[in-house]
């Protein structure tokens, strides 16, 4: 991503470290008020195994003033932050899980630059490394590289109640001691218990960093592996001595978590406790939503509405009249409302992620639904951005942050698309009516069945082409204690990710709303009325546009402008096809409310007479065929918008082209096949 962040920032140095193999000698820490070139900003990173409550950590500390960001490069997604402080600013980086320096994929690697300062990523100013009280073993193995380094230490040390409650709690003071006087502070992110003292740490950290040079080894990226390897038995012996002074000699005993899991482990009983709270899930970002959403585009569009003209009425009558009123209500004031209908089914799915992660359950959902992914090269959790899809793409595209590794991100996110959102059950249903009658319900069962097969299909083609390679590893992850999420943390992460969604999809959203807004207000023929005031929709530049376009369409049965012209509104919402066929046909509002009766309709009628004539008689299969091109190609301008802000230009332009692509070959083959049986 092109925005600025402390990260991916380049910064002239007043000294340029040399590159350090595993056998050279000790690197000097360079000056880091030289090196910055600002004395009072400063660097520092969060690194820490995963599930280690890191990420809570960083929310606690950096809450509104957080920011998503890609690492340069990739697509391996990165929090970081600001905070002002009374002697400058700390730019904070929350780096993915590791359990070493040595990468192995995408994910650790950008840890490790960051860590490092491997491959022009500067070198942080100071490291707070995060350390899991349950599992002190893993946590310390990671410490034990990162101290090697030369760069300040700070250790936050997190879950040290759960790990009292199974009698084997740390001594933060006897941690510090034993690693050599380095500060221990016992945090909660949840809570936000210790944070004071950890900023205090840090601010101590900074301030010896800034008088004194730290000496360290620092790997260049050849000799990384020589480095870990070759210092394994050694850094071994140092988490064995540590924890002879800091751990209790008293076996843990079985926790209400250690009870829990016998049960939700088990496939018995695990898998359908995980499709009941997946069930949960897909209502609440559907049921629950909707109402909000209903209220947004109807209430709030018409107070808004009526705001507006209540301005433009000052001016007299022919204010209201002109093309000024026309694009600030249906142009900007309707992208400002399509961005507004997605904040409750995004604001839910952050907000049930975020509960599923602190709570500790989202770890054994992955474990439970782990075997049944594999065909696909993905793990466990790729289940739950699946699942999210069939009620709407855009928050699926979000769960798909709960993924460690950055290319089965990518891999899931690109297949969400091809799952059956509910905004394309309208356009379902009027076809499916229209056309199949009593045969209707099957028709609709059967579009989200084909949408499975499509996931499964286009799912396995890509694993053996563009994911060449991609194989998930064995499963060994570490299993968080079950935990209490503290609203107040809870909801400034949800804040946080929201923000984010609005400020990287509205510009967007909002553009190529009002770029339709102009296509349908310029008129193309004689007669057809002045700009932003064109009667028939037909007789404007979007209509000229549906006409060109339509003859792409012949061989798959619907070479018509009406299904070309609702196809490109649809772009930007499956919600607004109906309405654009309703448009298109000149059906008036009222007419158009019967369009999902069984009988068909006004304009279902309109809908049959167009594809009869354009297939030559088999309108059916032209139905068919229809139906399968909005179930593949690409879902919305929203969803769009979210994968370019996810995984850059390039993987959204791909999945777009994708979705095309297939959805033309399906709509082709299917009418193909069909009109010769139906």
């Amino acid at each position: 991503m092109s925005r600025e962040c402390p990260y991916c920032e380049s910064r002239p140095s007043a000294v340029e470290p040399p590159s350090q193999s595993a056998g050279s000698p000790s690197a000097r820490r360079d000056d880091a008020p030289a090196r910055n070139g600002h004395a009072a900003e400063r660097r520092i990173v969060l690194v820490g195994n995963p599930n280690v409550g890191k990420s809570s950590l960083f929310n606690a500390m950096l809450g509104m003033h957080a920011r998503v960001m890609n690492a340069p490069g990739t697509t391996v997604l990165l929090e970081y932050g600001t905070l002002a402080r009374h002697d400058g600013h700390w730019n904070v980086i929350d780096t993915p899980g590791t359990y070493s320096l040595l990468p192995m994929s995408p994910d650790e690697k950008v840890t490790s630059k960051a860590v490092l300062g491997l491959d022009g990523a500067p070198r942080p100013d100071l490291m707070v490394a995060v350390l899991d009280a349950t599992s002190m073993s893993r946590s310390l193995y990671l410490l034990s590289m990162v101290r090697e380094i030369g760069v300040p230490l700070v250790v936050a040390l997190t879950m040290n109640d759960l790990a009292r409650r199974r009698s084997c709690g740390i001594d933060p003071s006897a941690l510090s001691k034993a690693l050599g006087g380095v500060d221990v502070v016992e945090v909660d992110g949840r809570t936000g218990a210790g944070l004071p003292e950890l900023e205090d740490a840090i601010e101590r950290g900074l301030a010896r960093s800034s008088v004194t040079q730290a000496d360290g080894h620092v790997p260049s990226e050849e000799g990384l592996s020589s480095w870990v390897r070759s210092n394994a038995d050694r850094r071994f012996d140092w988490v064995a001595g540590i924890l002879s002074r800091t751990s209790s000699t008293r076996p843990p005993r079985v926790t209400a978590s250690d009870r829990i899991d016998a049960l939700l482990l088990s496939p018995w009983f695990g898998i359908p406790a995980f499709l009941v709270v997946m069930y949960i899930v897909f209502e609440a970002t559907t049921t629950v939503a909707g109402p909000i959403q209903d209220w947004i585009d109807v209430t709030l569009r018409a107070w808004l509405t009526a705001g507006v003209e209540g301005l433009f009425s000052l001016g007299g009558p022919q204010a209201l009249s002109g093309w000024p009123h026309s694009l600030i209500v249906d142009g900007v004031l309707d992208g400002v409302i399509s961005v507004a209908t997605f904040i409750p089914p995004m604001g839910i799915m952050f907000l049930l992620l975020s509960i599923l992660e602190d709570s500790g359950y989202l770890a054994r959902a992955a474990f439970v639904m782990d075997r049944a992914m594999r065909a696909l090269g993905l793990d466990g959790k790729a289940f739950l951005p699946i699942v999210v899809g069939f009620g709407c793409n855009l928050p699926a595209l979000a769960a798909t942050r709960s993924l460690e590794d950055s290319r089965q991100r990518i891999l899931v996110g690109m297949l969400i698309p091809f799952t059956s959102c509910s905004a394309r059950l309208s356009v379902y249903m009027v076809l499916a009516y229209a056309f199949f009658q009593r045969n209707a319900g099957l028709v609709i069962f059967l579009m989200y069945v084909a949408s499975i097969l499509l996931i499964l299909l286009v799912g396995v083609a890509l694993r053996h082409t563009v994911f060449h390679g991609l194989r998930p590893e064995p499963f060994a992850m570490s299993l968080p204690s079950y935990q209490m999420p503290k609203a107040v943390t809870t909801l400034r992460s949800v804040g946080t990710r929201l923000w984010g969604f609005i400020r990287g999809a509205s510009g967007i959203i909002v553009t190529v709303i009002v770029l339709m807004w102009l296509l349908q207000g310029i008129p193309a023929t004689a007669g057809a009325g002045s700009f932003g005031d064109v009667e028939d929709v037909h007789d404007s530049l979007y209509g000229t546009v549906a006409d060109a376009v339509a003859p792409v369409f012949a061989p798959a049965g619907f070479d018509d402008w009406h299904a070309s012209a609702a196809l490109i509104t649809g772009f930007v919402a499956k919600e607004v096809v109906v309405g654009s066929m309703s448009q298109s046909y000149n059906i008036d509002e009222d007419d158009s409310s019967s369009q999902t009766d069984q009988s068909g309709g006004t304009l279902g009628e309109s809908i049959r007479r167009s594809f009869d004539a354009s297939s030559d008689g088999h309108g059916r299969a032209t139905a068919i065929a229809f139906l399968l091109f909005v179930l593949a190609y690409t879902p919305c301008l929203a969803t769009v918008a979210e994968l370019r802000r996810q995984f850059g230009t390039r993987v959204m332009g791909a999945t777009v082209v994708l979705g095309l692509v297939v959805a033309y070959a399906l709509a082709m083959a299917a009418f193909q096949l069909l009109r010769l049986v139906l």
